[in-house]
């Protein structure tokens, strides 16, 4: 990232745009198992097919799907495989940061001392 001209930073926010709708997210775990068409990824999705063709279409112009059309139906497929490893980073990064607050939390709840009656809330006095 250091060397790009301008022109190729926009691309790489153009890319990473892409990856910042959950709905997008979704849709690429899904065709991370296999090419799917815009009926059965609307059935698994719960999203209309409309939403889901819109999602594809911003997928499909950063070079993350390709579709091709067999007959009435269209289908999509990943077209970058690559984008799983980022994504895997990413969600891995994430999964870590959880898992070290909720140990925090943990050691937290665990080494605060008691608090006497009197102090707790709705205790009578």
């Amino acid at each position: 990232m250091e060397h790009l001209p301008p022109e190729a930073l926009e691309q790489v926010a153009a890319y990473f745009q892409a990856l910042s709708e959950p709905t997008r997210l979704h849709l690429l775990n899904l065709l991370r198992n296999g090419e799917h068409n815009v009926g059965e990824l609307a059935q698994a999705t719960g999203y209309t097919s409309a939403n889901v063709s819109r999602h594809l279409s911003h997928l499909m112009q950063q070079g993350l799907v390709a579709r091709e059309a067999r007959g009435t139906a269209v289908y999509y497929r990943i077209a970058d495989p690559a984008v799983y490893q980022l994504c895997d980073l990413v969600c891995g990064n994430i999964a870590r940061v959880h898992e070290r607050a909720a140990h925090g939390t943990r050691l937290f709840a665990s080494a605060a001392p008691p608090r006497p009656a009197a102090t707790r809330r709705g205790a009578a006095r």
